[in-house]
């Protein structure tokens, strides 16, 4: 599964001493609630205002960011005994439309949000905050989550590798285009009991006219769950991210 960061991103090396220790700590202590916008910032700030940053370049908050997801990636093993992970039923997944730039196959990190697959059903929700982390005896890294429009009750360990990425994004009606066979989607599955989202891929697309109420495409997909195929209109679809953890 590729990671969030690229490999052929160059990363920022002239960080001091001091500014390394400090993030350091923020990240043993906030883990990744530290990867957003706002709060790389506020470090960056702290840098350049200190002493030991004089005569020195100007720190980039997107470097800080890079630095940090970097450094999550290869954080030393925690071979303490982990407790018993606790079971969550999160809430359906809001959708909403958002505007994707042509031809950017990265995430805007300006308005980075996530999503997380519940180890529950194997749905994809919303990801409300990233509450803390812990490392397994295997090394591997597991976040504990808080899904949109649910309590302190339904929080969830995941597994960070496998089960969070980059928010799906809500296909357009004038992206149907872009769809072909064999495309990976998120596709909100309607059931009598539930209606939550799920990987799936697309098997098969019915070209229509488009008409005053947009895209009348049919698609058949095949959900990786259960290999089960439906027939679904765009609306039921998302734009899978092109990065992951």
């Amino acid at each position: 599964m590729e990671r969030f960061r690229r490999r052929d991103r160059q990363m920022f090396s002239g960080f001091t001493k001091g500014e390394i220790e400090k993030m350091e700590k923020l990240l043993k202590e906030s883990g990744l609630q530290l990867l957003n916008r706002e709060f790389c910032r506020k470090v960056t700030q702290g840098f350049n205002r200190s002493s030991g940053r004089a005569g020195k370049p100007v720190i980039k908050w997107m470097e800080v960011y890079n630095w940090l997801q970097s450094r999550l990636q290869d954080f030393p093993k925690n071979e303490k005994r982990m407790s018993e992970i606790p079971k969550a039923c999160p809430s359906n997944k809001t959708q909403e439309s958002s505007q994707r730039p042509e031809g950017d196959k990265s995430p805007d990190l300006s308005e980075l949000e996530f999503e997380a697959r519940s180890s529950k059903d194997g749905a994809w929700y919303d990801v409300a905050m990233f509450l803390t982390h812990r490392f397994l005896r295997s090394g591997e890294a597991e976040a504990r989550v808080r899904f949109v429009g649910f309590g302190a009750e339904e929080d969830e360990w995941v597994n960070i590798k496998q089960a969070v990425r980059v928010r799906s994004v809500p296909l357009e009606h004038s992206e149907c285009q872009k769809l072909k066979v064999g495309d990976s989607v998120l596709c909100f599955q309607e059931r009598r009991d539930q209606a939550i989202y799920y990987d799936a891929h697309i098997v098969e697309v019915q070209r229509r006219m488009h008409d005053i109420r947009g895209c009348r495409c049919l698609f058949l997909v095949r959900y990786y769950h259960d290999s089960t195929e439906e027939k679904v209109r765009l609306r039921r679809l998302c734009h899978r991210p092109a990065h992951q953890f």
